[in-house]
C-alpha cells in the first residue's frame, strides 16, 4: 500500500509576517519557515498505519519554494520512506484551486492508495484542500478523522464534526484529513535523523507534472489579493449607547465593514 502524506512549510506563528508590495504574496524572507504543526499528526498517522500493515510505503509530499524541502526532511526523519518536493518559480502565488491541481498531479505520478493530510494549514486556515484533492483524484474523502483503520481495501474513520462523532467507511483509494486528537506525533530520533540522509528525495517541476506555466501560480489562480495594508497596533473603538436603536446600529456597523 502506498500512503502519501502532505506536509507544508508555513510561517512560524511567532515570526513577524508581511506581504510583498506589488503582488501581495507572503514575504517568506521576513518570516521563519516551519512545518505546519497540524501536518505532523498526518505524518504520525501514516507511520502508525505502516507499522500495522506490511508492504506499506509512506511518501511525504510538499509544494513550495526551495526552503520547503526542510519539511519533507522532517517527515523523513520521523520515519517516512520517500520524499517528493514540487518546486518551481512558476508556482508562486498559487491559490487553493491551483495548489490542489498541482498536488493531485504529483500524487498521480507518485501512485497512491491513501492520501493523508492535516485538517488545515496554520497560515491560510481554509481546510478545503482535502476535498479538492479527492475530487481531482476521483477518490473517496473522509475528513476530520479522529481515528483511522485500514482493513484490506477499505478504510474506516471516526469523524468529528459539529460536536458529534460519525463512523464513515469508504473504499480505497481515499483522501483523509486528520484532527489533532488522533495521536501524539513522535519526535525524530538520532537514528531517524541519520537514516533520513540516505532516503530518496525527488524534486519535480510544473513541467515534470505536465502543467503549463499559465495554469499555475498567479496566472492560473482564480483568486488574488488586490490590496492590503498593515494593521494598526492601535485600533479605533466604536461605542454604541443603546437609545432604542442599538441593534440596528450594530448591524449597520458590521455591514459597513462587510462582516455581514
Amino acid at each position: 500500500m502506498r500512503v502519501v502524506v502532505l506536509v507544508k512549510q508555513v510561517p512560524d506563528t511567532w515570526s513577524p509576517k508581511r506581504l510583498r508590495p506589488g503582488d501581495f504574496l507572503l514575504d517568506r524572507a521576513a518570516a521563519d519557515g516551519v512545518v505546519n504543526e497540524l501536518d505532523t499528526y498526518a505524518v504520525e498517522e501514516a507511520l502508525r498505519i505502516k507499522e500495522k500493515h506490511d508492504d506499506t510505503t509512506v511518501i511525504a509530499l510538499t509544494m513550495g519554494p526551495p526552503p520547503a524541502v526542510e519539511v519533507v526532511r522532517k517527515a523523513l526523519q520521523m520515519g517516512a520512506d520517500e520524499g517528493v518536493h514540487v518546486v518551481d518559480d512558476a508556482l508562486a502565488g498559487s491559490d487553493a484551486m491551483v495548489s490542489s491541481l498541482v498536488l493531485a498531479a504529483a500524487i498521480e505520478r507518485i501512485g497512491f492508495d491513501l492520501v493523508i493530510t492535516g485538517v488545515e494549514s496554520t497560515d491560510a486556515r481554509m481546510g478545503v484542500l482535502p476535498a479538492m484533492l479527492a475530487e481531482r483524484l476521483g477518490a473517496a474523502q473522509a475528513t476530520l478523522a479522529a481515528e483511522v483503520k485500514v482493513d484490506g481495501r477499505e478504510i474506516s474513520v471516526r469523524r468529528l464534526a459539529g460536536g458529534r462523532e460519525f463512523d464513515v467507511v469508504a473504499p480505497l483509494p481515499a483522501v483523509v484529513s486528520v484532527v489533532e486528537k488522533i495521536n501524539e506525533p513522535r519526535y525524530p530520533s538520532f537514528k531517524g535523523i541519520m537514516a533520513a540522509k540516505s532516503k530518496p528525495l525527488t524534486t519535480l517541476s510544473a513541467a515534470d507534472l505536465g502543467l503549463d506555466s499559465n495554469r499555475v501560480g498567479l496566472a492560473g489562480s482564480a483568486t488574488e489579493v488586490v490590496a492590503a495594508e498593515e494593521r494598526s497596533a492601535e485600533r479605533a473603538r466604536v461605542v454604541i449607547h443603546d437609545e432604542g436603536d442599538a441593534a440596528a446600529r450594530i448591524v449597520e456597523f458590521l455591514a459597513s465593514r462587510k462582516l455581514l
